[in-house]
């Protein structure tokens, strides 16, 4: 895909028309091969588009307008259908140019494992690279009933690439004993069950350095977020999700990219998933683009 054609279907609401002169890009991974319970996510990034126009373009959390960042929605890259290598493989390479361009990448799922090349990429860049990781599950099994290429296993994959103590994980409340064992023994920090209180400790620590953020929507409860692909119940609110994006937006953190992931709109048929997740991507886009 070539970043300088115009994308032709919809695009997230107040998308400026101009990679160049962009800062930042949006871009969908519709992939969802490997999941374990339910899929659909690749119908997430499409939805979270369409139901942006019914945002406000002012966030009166921020003080900022859409109109004072120019971001570049560059469509869903094109994914070969149940070929989780090929597919990783182009998502890598995609979000490599975007790098490379000197935007900033943020990525909406499909499936947690679409995080992984895409952080594999963002570490290429920035070798001091740290991980905020907010989700309901650990994500770090080696495989899933045999197969490594899993939406349980992304940040399993990134902790033993860029080290265990470079990966802050928030909101955890499931995963076998094995992947918590883990975890302590190879001293990754994770914080069970809230987000917010422990993020604020966690934030000065990393001050000064760039830092990639991943979230996994099912990191809310199912009351907030019911249109995931594995529920989950005793989540965090949507209230205090978009806190912890804004504690984020006023640290002294290096942003370099970020993803939403597991939207899966067929399982919300009031589609307060798919609105939730795009006004955090409004707050993503105005909290977060400019700290580079």
């Amino acid at each position: 895909m070539r970043f300088d054609e115009a994308y032709s279907g919809n695009v997230f609401i107040k998308s400026h028309p101009d990679f160049e002169e962009s800062e930042a890009v949006i871009y969908g991974m519709p992939m969802d091969w490997t999941v374990s319970y339910r899929p659909g996510s690749r119908f997430g990034p499409t939805r979270i588009r369409e139901v942006s126009i019914g945002l406000e373009e002012y966030s009166a959390y921020l003080d900022r307008d859409l109109e004072e960042v120019k971001y570049y929605d560059a469509g869903d890259i094109p994914l070969p259908f149940g070929n989780p290598h090929r597919s990783l493989d182009i998502i890598e390479e995609f979000v490599g140019g975007i790098l490379d361009a000197g935007k900033f990448p943020l990525g909406i799922g499909g499936e947690h494992l679409v995080s992984w090349p895409v952080m594999k990429a963002v570490f290429k860049k920035y070798p001091d690279l740290a991980i905020i990781h907010m989700d309901a599950h650990t994500d770090l099994r080696e495989h899933y009933e045999g197969e490594p290429l899993s939406h349980s296993t992304p940040i399993r994959k990134i902790a033993e690439h860029i080290g265990p103590d470079n990966v802050y994980s928030f909101g955890i409340r499931s995963g076998m004993k094995e992947e918590f064992e883990w975890a302590k023994e190879n001293e990754m920090h994770i914080s069970k069950f809230e987000v917010l209180e422990p993020l604020k400790e966690i934030l000065p620590k990393l001050a000064g350095r760039p830092v990639y953020v991943t979230i996994d929507i099912d990191v809310l409860d199912p009351a907030h977020a019911p249109g995931t692909g594995t529920v989950d119940a005793g989540g965090i609110t949507s209230k205090e999700l978009l806190a912890s994006i804004h504690e984020i937006a006023k640290s002294d953190l290096k942003v370099v990219g970020c993803d939403l992931v597991e939207v899966a709109p067929i399982y919300d048929v009031s589609e307060q998933t798919a609105n939730t997740a795009s006004k955090l991507i409004r707050e993503m886009i105005l909290g977060w683009v400019q700290k580079r």
